[in-house]
């Protein structure tokens, strides 16, 4: 990448740990990923959200290296990837949903080996064991063979396993889609611990309860970048075009409007319909609807969530109204 270059990238900055520009990757006919933007600041959690088969994994599989992409340019702590990938894989670590650990070593063992691939010394590899021991609660479990721990503890166990170099970048491939509830806000807790500690973290997720925990989030729909943006910031653009509707025949009630004009969805919640706009001067057409077809309802303003904005992201990025997210 050279200035004469004009598809080269703005250089780099040392607040920036990944920056991809016209990122792309084809597998023959289909496209995963179609022409992303990213920038990834330093020290923050970093969230791909996305529904299955939205391009999050292939992403992050070239962001790491570890596949090709079919164009566009990627800096990762400031290296060319993937050209200089051998050179990153030191600087970083990789978790993903599957927990790649030995179920016929123990927790102990796991680290050690893992620590041997690092090309930790004995002594680096001990006292970094042994911290990790104490840090994410396996002290008692030390030669507990990893296949016979819980879901949450064999999560914690793959992350101290991603964690034992102490890289400055962690990817994380949905690593908490296989776990309860507990567990995964156990699990995030040890994802801010560390980022305070300078770790820089992109995880990718399709939980919305996670998503809000991110310091910034990117949504991906069918390979493509549809929003970005801190999730105060992506839920303010939604202000005045998310509505609760309150109505005696909820069902019939969310017929009614999923015909109306400008409505992008409707989705019963509980009792109420939350009904999403594509602009924000629709509420009295609603309200009149409803009326002409004999339903008293009650339609009352509120603030976006970030299932709305992922709705409205993905539903408008596949051109339609009502279907396809």
């Amino acid at each position: 990448m050279t200035s004469a270059d004009p598809g080269a990238m703005p250089a780099a900055s040392d607040d920036i740990a990944i920056r991809a520009r016209g990122l792309g990757k084809r597998f023959g006919a289909l496209t995963a990923v179609d022409g992303i933007d990213l920038d990834v600041p330093r020290q923050h959690v970093y969230g791909f959200l996305g529904p299955n088969g939205s391009g999050k994994s292939t992403t992050i599989r070239m962001l790491c290296g570890l596949l090709t992409p079919s164009a566009g340019q990627i800096e990762v702590l400031g290296l060319r990837i993937p050209e200089q990938a051998e050179a990153l894989r030191s600087r970083i670590g990789y978790m993903t949903q599957k927990f790649s650990l030995f179920d016929d070593l123990g927790v102990r063992e796991n680290l050690e080996f893992l620590a041997a691939v690092h090309d930790l010394s004995r002594v680096q590899a001990r006292r970094r064991i042994d911290e990790l021991l104490v840090q994410y609660r396996f002290q008692d479990r030390q030669k507990q063979l990893a296949g016979s721990l819980s879901g949450g503890q064999r999560q914690r166990l793959a992350l101290a396993a991603a964690v034992i170099h102490q890289p400055e970048l962690l990817f994380l491939d949905e690593p908490t889609s296989a776990v309860d509830p507990e567990s995964r806000r156990d699990f995030w807790e040890k994802l801010f611990e560390l980022a305070d500690a300078g770790t820089t973290l992109l995880v990718s997720t399709h939980y919305m309860d996670e998503a809000e925990r991110c310091h910034r989030l990117a949504i991906l729909d069918r390979g493509a970048l549809v929003a970005d943006g801190t999730p105060a910031e992506l839920t303010a653009r939604l202000a005045g075009r998310t509505l609760v509707v309150e109505a005696a025949e909820p069902r019939q009630a969310a017929r009614v409007l999923a015909t109306c004009a400008g409505v992008i969805s409707v989705a019963q919640i509980g009792n109420s319909l939350r009904v999403l706009l594509d602009a924000g001067d629709a509420q009295q057409a609603l309200a009149d609807a409803l009326r002409m077809a004999g339903i008293t309802a009650r339609l009352l303003l509120q603030p976006a969530n970030l299932e709305d904005v992922f709705v409205a992201a993905t539903r408008r990025h596949a051109g339609v109204d009502g279907e396809g997210a």
